[in-house]
């Protein structure tokens, strides 16, 4: 049975469950989990990371821990019991274990792995913490270093700052709000700026000595030297080396490192080195043999200088290898570590090429005891500790030390009878009295041993040697007195066997008779000649001879002149000895007690040093010189004690106040001097009024801490001896002490600034002597003493700034005394104190100090503080300073930041502590506060100013600059204060401010107030981790909800007066329920419908409610705000609320537009996320764009949009769609002079300038897009407008741009781009796409495969439908998507393209602009297949498109807006390909009789394509099928058009048999062969078809041309040249090249075949060459790109099969969308309407070409693609959008005839760029014959068979490719560019007898094979005719009828209209 649990509530899974059984619940290792249940060894319960899912384990998979339930039953809580570091570690860990792995996934590798080494030392912590064995100190360290880091990560992860409280988390409730910002203030600056730390240590490690030639006993000493004073800093560090130069004792790890410690910051700096002088022990000459001499001496080596500049960056230097130098002269040994730093070369050179000294080095920073912790390994191992000389910047009072430094300086000998100077070496001991040499007490340095005697280092040959060595001398203290230093100097000679002879000696006692010591400085002494009749073991002998020559008396004569002396230098650092007289004198008062004044007067005098050092002897001798004549000595006693105190204020010697503190409490015995003490302090008070000096009695005013502990430890003394006698008189002697000092600050400076500064000095120490009234006193007696002193000060007005900051910091202190934290005494201070406040924030001054007196005062008072002393300081505070706290929040928020200001001014920085102040003080308020503070509002204006200051400041409250980023607690506690302060506040709205009493802005500031409260950052949970959510939830609830229902609830009591906020609310509160919380939703939606019931009663619609939403929710929804579930749930709620409205209809009609709106606004934010420019954001802003324009008429948004759409036109390089859509802002302006306002990136300026810059930018566009004949309409238009206003300047330049553009059709290359039906199937497509079919026009180069691949990479998800099938309802339905892509044909409407005389290159723009119509083909077959003629039963099904919108237009893509399918019968489909392929012959015939041919080639396989064929079955065919007996007997309806086909096929014979004819004329000399086979052809081909002549007439004109006489083509071709001039074609592709390669079953005859083979330079394995192998028609729904418009014909053979339709549709990406490739739209010809091969050969000349340019190569493309941009309209009405200011060109007239021969016609070019494939990088060009016509069409017009040209026949698997052929797309081979040479190249060509090459290389480039010379044409040089104008196909009304009336005018003025101001 299961019970609930009493005790097992928390546990963690130590185990890993996998939840099987019944009701399981899966767990992993390491979860927590809270328990409810238990049964038979299971418990239920669940995981703390997922609360919501129950279920049971089992009991031994978790480990229970200890934990506090909180609200125990249903909702109870539990709370570990575990250190509460504990519990954040582990809460943390497992928080940044999901971002960590983030942090992988976004590559940012640093911080991963740093994340990942601070995981794991947590870790480790964690460990040692709960083993639960570490130490008190151990324990906190540990903590410290736990919090830092976890600090470290939350920053480094963006996380919440933790206020902590002793390492622990601390919890808002548990401490005031000021508290709580003064810990997130302290953190925050502490992770801002860490603290540099004051001193610092230098560690050096001594390795090794590396040397070649040592052999020798080495010392080195280690010292800092300061370059900049040449002077020591330190000791010396001694190390001794063996003769290898090692250490000499390896196992004493503390004689090789030292710790140089107590170094300040002054000593770390550049000039500070590290200097190492080498002392070698041995032979004086290092050259001397060993025989000279035995005896051993100390003589230099080396030395070696090192900069601490390279420490001062925090990196330690480990071997570390220094020169080591020696000096050139023995003489500068002493300042050789000089030469060195300063570079004087010429001094020193290098001991040895390999001489090094290898040392470590590293600078620590902190006192020593936190060296100790942080390093414990250096001291743990053992370090010798060298010190500092002299005394640290800061003496401590433990400091014990009695050092005697004395440095051997030099001295200066006589030769003593020798012929060479001397070789000298000082001996030196210390002795006492009796001649007794003390032992071991001179150190040569730390790190070794203290010797008994020392020996200088002997400089060779030198009477003047300098030494400059640095010894210490730490003789005992005791020993001192009688002791003296004794100097001997002796004569080493290595000439008398190392005898050293002793000729001299000085000495020098270490203190003298009076008690002083030897004085600091150098010293002179006299070098005492040696005789052996006076030994120096008896001192007394000479001790009684002077010693120095400075105070020798006048009689010694003898000793001053005496030429030999001896320098030495001492310097004392002790704190027990001293120096100085006048110090002895004092302390020995009584032995001359006549002296008592003077000693007093030289007290202040006296070295500082010195008084510390017999502080508590000096305090002694004081008092007891003040007991013995108090009278006398009392004031001079006074004085010395204030100088003596004062002293200790100073930073050097502030340690030893705690020493003064020991020796008043421990060691002071004056009971009577507190009589004396309080006289003279009230003297000095009374005195200060008329003293006009105010120093001396301001050093008494500074002292007065110590002077009252004197006092009142002296009458504590006083009572305990007496029993409390002379309490009265105590008391009274207080009160009058104090009446002074309150009078003497009552008093005002009046100009007398020593008064203001000696009241300043008194308050500023005033605090200080609190602790010490209260050892006496009551609290009530020290408080009202307190009071009474704070209150005599003079009022704000009257004095100057400088005291009142004193008196604030007065203040301040007393608030954060013990006095105030007692009630008692609390309650006497605060009025006071309150008082001073509220005078300072009234005048706004001195913020800094009045907030930090509000913080300390608020401090004490917790949130559930329930003392009722609390309640009534609360209502005193609220009385006093509510009103005054707001005002200053205010003030110093509304304060304007200096512009360029770098640094935070002083009330920034308190603005944080004020708003804390003001936020405690509000939760600390109750119910009778609140009733209390609203009641002593005499009127509503006051009540209504306090409102609306309080909305105003909680408004700045919640801005995000408030507070850091990262100060999560700060906001939830702040925002909790204002909501509830809120719902106190609204209750006295209601009550105050509604019916008569309205009063809007109270109102309007309440509600903006309640709106940017729930839109705050802070408050977003759905943004937070769970846990952290959690935590929020538990302790503050959704805050959200709270206000949402608060501002429902005061809407519903506003009444009436809710037409006062319609509209303004509507854009607040829609805000709001774009918030995603469901229940604040559900709350605030009903509030649109209450608005549109008011706004229908009060106008009768609910327009204005509309227009706000419509306008707002554009701005929400772009910045993110709402989702798919908010447009649902507004529509149902506001839907079911107008249900029963009379006003319903309309209701519904604004909630659907509205919701629609919101539909297409999520869609577009959607698609604006992604990266690129991609169509999905051209459609979606299309969408949006036609919504604001037809659904919603707002021209603002409209307008917005448009530029919008540009941009990304723009963006993708779209430039054509571009300028289309700039033209519909265009169309809204006109050419007035009407103002225009500022709008988006236009400034101010006149209608018609705007209209004039987006017509130029209009142009522009159509430029770079090179839609030039759109660009020409723009620029007339213009002109018109210059010309009608007599701009004849601008006139100028747009005729000039006009003449470029023409030139630019005429000589510019253009691509013709391929056109695409896409349909979008499936309810998963954006609602715009969704069950739509578009027509899409593609990019340059993009054929189907690459179109597809497109769409595909833009969709993902979606699946490419195999069929070209219309889908059926549940491709509809279904949750997919669906894409069904296929290519289509343009079917152009334009005139231009019916004319012959016309240029290809201005045909080719009609052929694929201004397109409404496109076709698509499907072959399949009725009834029965009769397989030996198949196109007996072969229909085509027609399916043409009709778009909503011309392409192209603001998009690249258009909805289809009606579908049309047609079926042709068989027959029609043959009438159709004979007349295309009629027509085709004719249009070479043409150009080949205009000489525009250079290449026949074309025309030579067109001619026996279609002869060749016929021959073989060919037209034949069509006679079995539609001219047999049967058919036309079962066909009676179709007479006519079999009387049509038979004409076609005479006529074409008639056609075959002119052409042949010309053909004989021009055909090549080695082509006749061919010539004559196909005149045989020919003729078998008319016997075939029954022909046995033609008729007069049609042999006179053997071709009928329906125009007359073939007209000469004027246009002029430009050649296609490589960049060297060589003229150059890309290969072709096996479609686009002549039909004679590929071969079939019905193909040319072998001779044939080896003929044609001849001519173009191929074998009969052309296959190879070209790579093609013959397509077998598979289905029509075979992917290939540009398709012939006509589907593939399939003539009747029996080597091809029909077409096989698929049998079901395949949904895969893989296979290839649908293409017209084998589509058999015609039996075996192209339509010659049709345009011809869409890349055009031009010359290039635009320097600014777009990406899909042809003359950029593969690889520029790759680097720059050009984006994938298509879009799309919706609806009929995006025709009319367009129908005004569609730019087309109508038909070109035609021009007179030419006279002249037709190869006038002709002009000679300049070369070009050859085009450039998409499918290769690179071409390999090969020149082709002089005589093939650039014409395109004339190769991709032929029909490309899988076997030869015919006549009418083929087999199925023949592709019709037509002008926009090119299965080049499927082979990967270049498209055809012809070429051109101009008559110069030609002349050349001739007169070097080198035919022009006419070759095709297959991919292992072959040989070309020339063609014959002859075949070219020549070129004529005279120029054409310029062609006219295009024109303006389809003019607006307005256009129109300007066209027909409107006269010339200066500028048009129109008649006005509404349009837009933008």
């Amino acid at each position: 049975m299961w019970i609930p649990t009493e005790n097992e509530k928390y546990g963690v899974v130590i185990a890993s469950f996998r939840g099987t059984a019944p009701h399981a619940l899966s767990l992993e290792i390491g979860e927590t989990v809270q328990i409810l249940e238990k049964c038979d060894g299971w418990y239920r319960g669940f995981s703390l990371k997922s609360p919501n899912i129950k279920g049971i384990f089992p009991s031994s998979y978790v480990h229970l821990k200890n934990a506090n339930v909180k609200n125990k039953g249903q909702f109870e809580s539990i709370i570990p019991t575990e250190d509460s570091v504990i519990s954040e570690m582990t809460a943390t860990l497992r928080e940044w274990g999901a971002m960590w792995k983030q942090l992988y996934v976004k590559n940012e590798g640093d911080l991963f792995h740093r994340l990942w080494h601070i995981m794991n030392e947590i870790l480790d912590l964690r460990r040692q913490v709960l083993v639960g064995h570490l130490t008190c100190d151990r324990m906190k360290d540990i903590k410290r270093h736990i919090t830092a880091r976890l600090d470290w990560g939350n920053e480094q992860l963006g996380l919440d700052l933790v206020p902590r409280k002793e390492y622990a988390m601390a919890d808002p409730d548990d401490i005031s709000i000021t508290e709580l910002y003064r810990l997130m203030e302290h953190r925050h600056r502490k992770k801002d700026t860490p603290a540099a730390a004051s001193i610092h240590h230098l560690y050096v490690q001594m390795k090794s000595l590396m040397c070649s030639n040592l052999g020798e006993e080495l010392e080195v000493f280690f010292a800092l030297y300061d370059s900049r004073d040449s002077r020591m800093v330190s000791e010396r560090f001694f190390v001794k080396l063996n003769r290898n130069g090692l250490p000499r004792s390896p196992e004493k790890s503390e004689r090789q490192c030292t710790l140089f410690t107590d170094l300040s910051s002054s000593d770390i700096r550049k000039d500070i080195y590290i200097t190492v002088h080498i002392i070698r022990i041995g032979r004086m000459g290092a050259g001397e043999k060993k025989n000279i001499s035995n005896v051993q001496y100390r003589r230099p080596f080396g030395c070696a200088v090192v900069s601490i500049a390279d420490l001062l960056h925090g990196e330690p230097r480990e071997d570390l290898v220094l020169k080591v130098y020696m000096c050139n002269t023995e003489s500068e040994w002493y300042q050789i570590q000089d030469s060195i730093i300063k570079k004087l070369n010429a001094r020193y050179n290098l001991t040895s090429a390999n001489t090094g000294l290898s040392v470590s080095l590293q600078l620590l920073h902190g006192d020593i005891e936190q060296i100790r912790r942080e390093y414990s390994a250096l001291f743990t191992r053992g370090v010798t500790v060298t010190r500092k000389l002299g005394f640290s910047d800061i003496i401590m009072p433990g400091d014990m030390r009695n050092d005697l430094y004395i440095t051997v300086e030099k001295g200066e000998f006589e030769k003593g009878g020798k012929s060479v100077p001397r070789n000298v070496e000082i001996t030196m001991y210390i002795l006492d009295t009796e001649g007794h040499i003390l032992k071991e007490y001179i150190s040569l340095g730390s790190g070794e041993l203290s010797l008994s005697e020392y020996h200088s280092f002997v400089l060779y040959h030198n009477n003047s040697p300098r030494w400059s060595e640095l010894l210490k001398l730490p003789v005992p203290v005791d020993q001192f007195r009688g002791s003296h230093i004794r100097f001997e100097f002796r004569h080493c000679s290595t000439k008398e066997k190392g005898e050293k002879k002793l000729f001299g000696y000085s000495f020098v006692p270490l203190m003298q008779e009076d008690g002083r010591t030897l004085p600091d400085g150098t010293h002179e002494l006299i070098v005492h000649k040696y005789e052996e009749n006076i030994p120096l073991q008896d001192p007394t002998r000479y001790l009684k001879l002077p010693f120095s020559k400075v105070n020798l008396p006048g009689n010694n004569q003898a000793l001053k002149t005496s030429k030999e002396s001896f320098w030495m230098t001492s310097f004392l650092c002790s704190t027990k000895l001293t120096q100085n007289g006048d110090m002895l004198d004092l302390l020995k008062w009584r032995a001359q007690p006549q002296k008592i004044t003077d000693c007093l007067l030289k007290l202040k005098e006296i070295d500082g040093s010195e008084i510390v050092k017999f502080l508590q002897d000096t305090l002694d001798t004081l008092f007891g010189i003040l007991d013995e004549n108090p009278q006398k000595y009392g004031l001079k006693v006074f004085d010395c004690l204030v100088h003596i105190i004062n002293l200790l204020q100073d930073s050097k010697f502030e340690h030893f106040k705690p020493v003064m503190d020991t020796y008043i409490e421990s060691h002071f015995a004056g009971a009577l001097a507190y009589r004396d003490l309080i006289k003279v302090l009230k003297w000095y008070v009374d005195r200060i009024i008329e003293a006009e000096r105010q120093e001396h009695i301001q050093e008494v005013l500074k002292a007065q801490e110590y002077i009252f502990k004197y006092i009142i430890q002296s009458r504590s003394l006083f009572s305990i001896t007496t029993g409390g006698q002379n309490e009265e008189e105590f008391n009274c002697c207080i009160q009058e002490l104090f009446m002074s000092v309150r009078f003497f600050l009552s008093r005002e400076s009046k100009g007398y600034a020593a008064l203001t500064q000696t009241q300043m000095v008194y308050l500023s120490t005033f605090p200080s002597i609190y602790t010490e009234l209260l050892r006496l006193f009551d609290i009530r007696i020290v408080a009202n003493l307190i009071r009474d002193t704070l209150g005599s000060l003079p009022t704000i007005t009257h004095v100057d700034d400088s005291l009142e900051a004193v008196k604030l910091q007065c203040i301040a202190r007393s608030v954060e005394s013990e006095l105030y934290l007692n009630p008692s005494s609390r309650c006497i201070l605060l009025p006071v104190v309150l008082h001073h406040l509220h005078m300072h924030l009234q005048e706004q001054k001195d913020l800094v100090m009045c907030a930090r007196i509000l913080s300390s005062i608020f401090c004490l008072i917790k949130k559930d503080s329930t003392e009722a002393s609390i309640s009534e300081e609360v209502d005193m505070i609220v009385e006093s300073l509510l009103d005054v706290l707001l005002k200053t929040i205010l003030e110093i928020t509304n304060r304007p930041q200096p512009v360029g200001a770098t640094l935070r001014l002083p009330y920034q920085d308190v603005t944080g502590e004020f708003v804390a102040c003001l936020l405690s003080l509000l939760r600390q308020m109750t119910d009778k506060h609140y009733q209390q503070l609203l009641e002593n509002f005499t009127t509503k204006e006051k009540l209504r100013d306090f409102l609306l200051q309080t909305f105003t400041v909680f408004r700045i409250l919640i801005r995000p600059e408030m507070f850091p980023k990262d100060w999560t607690v700060m906001r939830l506690v702040t925002n909790n204060v204002i909501i509830t302060t809120v719902l106190y506040l609204s209750d006295a709205l209601r009550k105050n401010f509604l019916a008569d009493n309205f009063d809007y802005k109270v109102w309007d500031s309440y509600f903006y107030l309640a709106v940017i409260f729930i839109n705050q950052q802070c408050l977003q949970l759905e943004t937070f981790t769970p846990s952290k959510r959690k935590k929020i939830l538990e302790k503050y609830g959704d805050m959200r909800v709270m206000m949402g229902c608060e501002i429902f609830s005061m809407w519903q009591n506003l009444g009436e007066h809710k037409l006062n906020f319609i509209p303004a609310m509507i854009g607040p509160f829609l805000e709001v329920t774009l918030v995603p919380q469901p229940d604040l939703r559900n709350v605030m939606i009903p509030i649109f419908h209450d608005m549109m019931d008011w706004e229908q009663r009060r106008s009768g619609n609910f327009k204005q409610v509309e227009a706000k939403l419509i306008d707002k929710l554009d701005s929400l929804m772009s910045e993110g705000k709402g989702d798919e579930t908010y447009r649902e749930l507004f529509s149902s709620i506001l839907l079911k609320k107008i249900e029963r409205e009379t006003w319903r209809e309309s209701g519904v009609s604004l909630i659907a537009t509205v919701t629609r709106l919101m539909e297409r606004l999520l869609d577009y934010r959607d698609c604006m996320k992604m990266g690129e420019v991609d169509g999905k954001k051209i459609g979606c802003t299309v969408s949006m764009l036609n919504f604001y324009k037809t659904e919603l008429n707002k021209e603002e948004m409209y307008i917005r949009y448009i530029h919008k759409l540009y941009d990304l036109h723009i963006k993708a390089q779209d430039y054509t769609e571009a300028a289309y859509t700039l033209m519909l802002y265009d169309e809204l302006l006109e050419w007035s002079d009407r103002p225009l306002r500022e709008f988006l990136s236009y400034p101010i300026q006149m209608e018609w300038q705007r209209k004039e810059f987006l017509r130029l930018t209009i142009i522009q566009n159509f430029d770079r897009g090179k839609c030039w004949e759109n660009g020409i309409v723009m620029c007339r238009k213009l002109a018109e407008q210059y010309e009608n206003d007599y701009d004849y300047r601008n006139l100028s330049k747009m005729r000039m741009m006009e003449a470029t553009l023409y030139d630019k059709i005429m000589d510019q290359q253009r691509l013709e781009p391929e056109f695409f039906r896409v349909g979008f199937y499936g309810k998963k497509f954006p609602f715009f796409l969704r069950n739509k079919e578009f027509v899409c026009r593609g990019h340059d180069y993009e054929r189907l495969e690459a179109f597809q691949q497109r769409m595909l990479t833009e969709f993902p998800h979606a699946i490419a439908m195999q069929h070209a099938n219309q889908p059926d309802e549940t491709i509809f339905q279904a949750e997919a998507q669906y894409l069904q892509i296929y290519a289509l044909t343009p079917i152009s409407d334009s005139p231009v393209l019916q004319r012959e005389d016309i240029p290809d290159n201005i045909k080719s723009f009609y052929k694929v602009n201004d397109i409404l119509k496109f076709r698509y083909d499907r072959p399949f077959h009725k009834g029965t297949k009769d397989k030996e003629n198949e196109f007996k039963s072969l229909w085509v099904e027609r399916t043409t498109l009709t778009l909503v919108q011309r392409l192209p237009g603001i998009c690249r893509w258009f909805e289809v807006e009606k579908r049309e399918t047609v079926e042709m019968s068989p027959l029609d489909n043959a009438i159709e390909v004979l007349e295309n392929k009629n027509q085709q012959l004719r249009s070479l015939i043409t150009q080949c009789q205009s000489q525009q041919m250079q290449n026949i080639n074309p025309f030579t396989m067109c001619l026996n394509g279609v002869i060749d064929a016929a021959v073989n079955g060919g037209v034949a065919r069509y006679q079995e099928a539609f001219f047999v007996k049967d058919y036309i007997l079962n066909h009676p309806e179709d007479g006519e058009k079999i009387t049509r086909l038979k004409d076609l096929t005479l006529e074409q014979a008639q056609i075959l048999e002119y052409g042949l004819a010309v053909h004989e004329k021009v055909v090549p000399q080695d082509m006749r062969p061919l010539h004559k086979r196909l005149v045989d052809q020919f003729f078998v081909m008319k016997s075939s078809l029954g022909i046995q002549d033609f008729p007069a007439y049609a042999r006179a004109s053997p071709v009928h041309f329906t125009s007359g006489s073939p007209r000469v083509c004027r246009n002029s071709i430009s050649m296609s040249m490589s960049p060297d001039g060589t003229r150059i074609t890309t290969r072709r592709s096996p479609l686009t090249y002549p039909a004679v390669n590929r071969y079939s079953s019905s193909s040319l005859s072998s001779q044939a075949s080896a003929e044609v083979s001849n001519i173009t330079g191929q074998s009969e394995s052309s296959d190879e060459v070209f790579n093609m192998q013959p397509s077998p028609s598979t289905s029509s729904l075979s992917s290939t790109h540009s398709a012939s418009p006509n589907i593939t014909s399939s003539a009747p053979s029996s080597a091809r099969a029909s077409p096989l339709l698929p049998e079901k549709p395949k949904h895969s990406r893989e296979n290839s969308c649908l293409s017209p490739r084998e589509r058999p739209c015609s039996v075996i010809y192209p339509n010659p309407s049709e345009p011809p091969q869409r890349m055009l050969a031009h010359q290039i000349s635009d320097n600014s070409l777009p990406k899909s340019d042809p003359s950029l190569s593969s690889q520029e493309k790759a680097v720059n693609p050009t984006p994938s941009s298509w879009s799309l309209d919706t609806g009929k009405e995006a025709r009319t959008m367009m129908e005004c200011g569609k730019l087309t060109s109508p038909p070109i007239p035609p021009r007179p005839a030419h006279s002249g021969s037709p190869s006038r016609n002709v002009r000679s070019v300049s070369p070009s760029s050859a085009a450039r494939s998409p499918q290769k990088g690179s071409v390999q060009s090969f020149t082709p014959s002089p005589t093939e016509c650039h014409s395109a069409g004339l190769v991709s017009n032929s029909p490309v068979l899988s076997g030869s040209y015919s006549s009418g026949i083929s087999s199925l698997s023949r592709c019709s490719v037509s002008e926009t052929s090119g299965s080049e797309a499927q082979s990967g081979e270049q498209t055809l560019t012809t070429s051109y040479s101009s008559g110069s190249e030609e002349l050349f060509r001739k007169e070097n007898k080198t035919p022009p090459p006419y070759s095709v290389y297959e991919r292992a480039l072959r040989r070309p094979v020339p063609v014959p010379h002859s075949l070219s044409i020549p070129i004529s040089s005279d120029p054409p005719a310029l062609p006219p104008k295009p024109q303006q196909a389809r003019p607006t009304k307005l256009e129109n009828i300007n066209m027909k009336s409107e006269p010339p005018m200066s500028r048009p003025r129109p008649l006005p209209r509404k349009v837009s101001q933008l």
